[in-house]
C-alpha cells in the first residue's frame, strides 16, 4: 500500500510538471490566440475587442506566476478555456465530443492487441516449432514493422474500395445521429473495424515477441520443471505458473504502450477521418487553437500517467516480491 501511494505521489509530481510545460509553451510562442482570431475575422471585429478576447482566453498582462495560479484553478474546475477554432464553444465540450471515439478506438485496439498478442506469444513458446511459432509470429512481426498509416491505407484500399466490405471514413454513416440504439451501435461498430484492425495489426507483433521470449526464459526455470515432475495438468503449468511470471515484462510495457497507441491512433484517425482526439488535435494545430491543444495534451498526459499507475498496481499484485521492496 505504501509503495502504491509513493508511486501515486511520483505521478502527481509528473502531472504538475506537465501542467507547467503545457502552460508555458503557448505563452512563449510569438503571438497569441486573440490576435489569430482577430486576423481570421478580417476586420469584422472592432480593435478594442482584442483585449476582451485576450481576457476571455486567459492571456493577460499579469505576471506568469499569477497566470499559472489562475490556469491551475481553472484546470481543477474542469475549465480549459474557450476554443478559438470552435468559438464560442468551450474546450471541455469540444473534447467531450471526441474522447468517447478515441477511447473506443484506441482502448479497444490496445485491449485486443495486448490480450491476443500475449496469449499467442505464450502458445508460440509452449508449442515451440509449431504453426503459431513458425508462421503467425513472423507474419505479425513483419506487419508491425510498417507504420500505422500505411496499414490503414492498405486496409482502406483492400476492404473499402476493392471489396467494399466496410465503410472507409468517419465514425458513423451520414444522416445518423449518435445514440444508444442498436442500429447506430451496429453502424458505429462497422466503421470501427478498419481503423481498429490497422492498430491491432501494427502492435500485436511486439506483444507476441516479448511474451514468447519471456516464456522461453520462464520455461527453463526449476519451478516449472518441478511442477511438471509433480504431474500437474499441463494447462495449470501453462497458465498458473509459466504465463503469470512471463506476463510481468508485458505488463510493464503496457503503460508505455498507451502513449504510442494514442500517437498511432492519431495517424489512423486522419486516414479514416475518425472524429477522435487525434483528428481533433490536427485541426487544433492547423488553426493554432492553443487552448484546445492544451486541453488535448492534458488529457493525453493524464491517460498515460494513470495507465502507468494502474500497471504498477497490477505489477504489485502479480509479483508479491515487489510489495516489500523499498521504493
Amino acid at each position: 500500500m505504501l509503495n502504491a501511494l509513493k508511486r501515486l505521489g511520483f505521478y502527481g509530481a509528473a502531472l504538475l510538471f506537465s501542467l507547467l510545460v503545457n502552460f508555458l509553451l503557448p505563452r512563449l510562442m510569438p503571438g497569441d490566440p486573440a490576435s489569430i482570431m482577430f486576423a481570421r475575422f478580417q476586420g469584422q471585429l472592432q480593435p478594442e475587442a482584442i483585449e476582451a478576447l485576450r481576457q476571455t482566453l486567459g492571456f493577460t498582462e499579469a505576471p506568469l506566476w499569477q497566470q499559472f495560479i489562475t490556469y491551475f484553478r481553472s484546470i481543477l474546475q474542469g475549465n480549459f478555456g474557450i476554443s478559438t477554432s470552435f468559438f464560442p464553444a468551450t474546450v471541455t465540450s469540444v473534447i467531450l465530443q471526441s474522447i468517447g471515439w478515441t477511447l473506443a478506438l484506441a482502448g479497444l485496439s490496445l485491449l485486443v492487441s495486448f490480450s491476443l498478442g500475449t496469449w499467442l506469444g505464450a502458445l508460440a513458446a509452449w508449442y515451440r516449432g509449431g504453426w503459431i511459432d513458425r508462421y503467425v509470429t513472423p507474419l505479425l512481426i513483419f506487419l508491425g514493422s510498417f507504420p500505422y498509416f500505411w496499414l490503414a491505407m492498405l486496409l482502406v484500399y483492400l476492404f473499402g474500395f476493392t471489396l467494399g466490405w466496410f465503410p472507409i471514413g468517419h465514425a458513423y454513416s451520414a444522416g445518423m445521429k449518435p445514440s444508444w440504439s442498436l442500429s447506430f451501435l451496429l453502424d458505429a461498430a462497422q466503421h470501427l473495424v478498419l481503423p481498429a484492425l490497422s492498430i491491432i495489426l501494427a502492435t500485436m507483433g511486439g506483444w507476441i515477441l516479448n511474451m514468447r521470449n519471456a516464456m522461453i526464459s520462464v520455461l527453463g526455470t526449476e519451478y516449472i520443471s518441478l511442477a511438471q515432475t509433480k504431474g500437474l495438468p499441463q494447462k495449470a503449468v501453462l497458465y498458473r505458473y509459466a504465463m503469470r511470471n512471463a506476463l510481468l515484462p508485458n505488463i510493464t510495457g503496457l503503460g508505455m504502450a498507451i502513449g504510442y497507441v494514442l500517437a498511432g491512433s492519431m495517424l489512423t484517425e486522419i486516414v479514416f477521418s475518425y472524429p477522435g482526439q487525434g483528428y481533433l488535435l490536427v485541426q487544433a494545430v492547423r488553426n493554432q487553437d492553443f487552448p484546445l491543444m492544451q486541453g488535448l495534451f492534458f488529457c493525453i498526459t493524464v491517460a498515460v500517467l494513470l495507465a502507468n499507475w494502474l500497471v504498477d498496481l497490477a505489477y504489485l499484485w502479480l509479483d508479491p516480491r515487489t510489495r516489500g521492496a523499498r521504493a
